[in-house]
C-alpha cells in the first residue's frame, strides 16, 4: 500500500503518532483541543470511487477483517480519514480484549459471524483528504472542522465524536469515572504530520500500558503444565546495530485465556530458534528454562510501574498488536 496510488496520484498516508505524557499545563491549556483516547486499532480509511480501503498502522490492509465498517454512503467522495477501529463490551465500554477476538481471523465465514455476534465501530478523528484538496497542512482546528461537516456518522457503523477545545482536566477527569483509557491532546494549530511521532499530540493514559516483543517464554507448572507459563519481554536496543536485539524488560505470566495461550503457541513454535534475542544479562534462573523465538510478535501488557532498572512491575498481558512492528515499540 505504502507505494500503491490509490487515487488522482494520492499515495497512502501514514497516521500520526502521539506522545506520552502529562496533560498540557493551565497556560498551555487553551491551546489544545481534547479528544478521547479509544482503546482500538488505528486505521486510515480511503474511500474512492467504488472502493474503500482500510489500512493498519503498519501498513497492512485490514478491510476484509471488518466487512460491517464498508461505508454504504458516500463511497465517491474521495476521502482519506484517520480514525481507530474499536469494540465494545457489556457494559459499552471501549474493550481490546474484546477487540482480540476480531483482529486474528482469517476465514471468512468466521469474519461474518464475528462481525454480528461481536461488531466493532470506526471513530473517526481526523480528515486528511477531500477529492482533489489536501488537508496534511492544514491546521488540526480547521480540519476537525471539514470533519464535522461531512455527515460522516450517516455511515451505521461510523462515529465522529467531537472534541473538546480547553479544560483538559476535565475532560480526563471525566474519562477516569467513565472507565475509559484516557485523553490525546492535540495543538489546535498543528498541522498534520505523517508517520511522525509529535509532541503536539500528547496521550495521557489513566493505566500505564506498554507495547513489548516477545522474545521467548518459559514453561507452565501445574494447570499449564505443558504450556506458556510466562513470555519473555523486551523493548529494541536503539542503536546498537544488532538486528532484532531486544532489552529484557521482565517477564509476564496472567492475563492469558486458554485460547490466547494456545494461539500463542502455535506461534510461537513457529518462531523457535537456538539464539536469544536479549544480548544484555537476563538472570541466569530465567535463562534456565527459557525457550527462545525470533523477535517478531508485538503485544500489550499493563503494569504497576517501572523499576530503577528498567524492569515492568507486576505486569498483566493484553494481547498481540498485529497492527504494529518490533521497530514501532519505544519505552512509553
Amino acid at each position: 500500500m505504502a507505494n500503491e496510488t490509490t487515487w488522482a496520484g494520492l499515495r497512502a498516508i501514514a497516521p500520526m503518532l502521539a506522545t506520552p505524557g502529562p496533560l498540557p499545563s493551565a497556560a498551555q491549556d487553551e491551546l489544545f483541543g481534547y479528544e478521547v483516547k479509544w482503546d482500538g486499532v488505528r486505521a486510515v480509511g480511503y474511500l474512492g470511487k467504488d472502493r474503500f480501503q482500510l489500512v493498519s498502522r503498519n501498513d497492512r490492509d485490514i478491510t476484509a477483517a471488518y466487512p460491517e465498517l464498508a461505508p454504504e454512503h458516500g463511497r465517491r467522495r474521495g476521502l482519506v480519514v484517520d480514525g481507530e477501529i474499536v469494540a465494545f463490551d457489556a457494559n459499552g465500554r471501549p474493550s481490546f480484549a474484546t477487540l482480540q477476538q476480531r483482529m486474528h481471523v482469517r476465514d471468512e465465514a468466521r469474519i461474518a459471524r464475528l462481525s454480528e455476534r461481536t461488531p466493532v465501530v470506526y471513530i473517526v478523528f481526523d480528515v486528511l483528504h477531500v477529492g482533489a484538496r489536501s488537508l496534511i497542512d492544514e491546521a488540526y482546528h480547521a480540519r476537525r472542522e471539514v470533519l464535522g461537516s461531512l455527515d460522516l456518522a450517516a455511515e451505521p457503523s461510523w462515529r465522529v465524536p467531537e472534541y473538546q477545545a480547553g479544560d483538559g482536566g476535565g475532560l480526563y477527569a471525566a474519562t477516569r469515572e467513565e472507565g475509559l483509557e484516557g485523553v490525546i491532546a492535540k495543538r489546535l494549530e498543528s498541522t498534520y504530520q505523517p508517520g511522525r511521532r509529535s509532541a503536539d499530540w500528547i496521550k495521557v493514559k489513566h493505566v500505564r500500558t506498554q507495547e513489548v516483543v516477545v522474545g521467548g517464554w518459559t514453561p507452565g507448572e501445574g494447570r499449564r503444565r505443558g504450556a506458556i507459563g510466562s513470555l519473555l519481554l523486551g523493548i529494541p536496543v536503539a542503536g546498537d546495530g544488532k538486528c532484532g536485539a531486544l532489552e529484557f524488560v521482565g517477564l509476564v505470566g496472567t492475563g492469558f485465556s486458554e485460547q490466547t495461550l494456545a494461539d500463542l503457541g502455535k506461534r510461537l513454535d513457529a518462531l523457535a530458534t537456538e539464539r536469544s534475542p536479549f544480548p544484555g544479562r537476563v538472570p541466569a534462573a530465567i535463562e534456565r528454562e527459557a525457550h527462545w523465538v525470533r523477535p517478531t510478535l508485538v503485544g500489550e501488557v499493563v503494569y504497576a510501574e517501572r523499576t530503577r532498572d528498567g524492569m515492568l512491575r507486576t505486569p498483566s498481558w493484553r494481547g498481540l498488536r498485529p497492527d504494529k512492528a518490533p521497530d514501532d515499540v519505544k519505552v512509553e
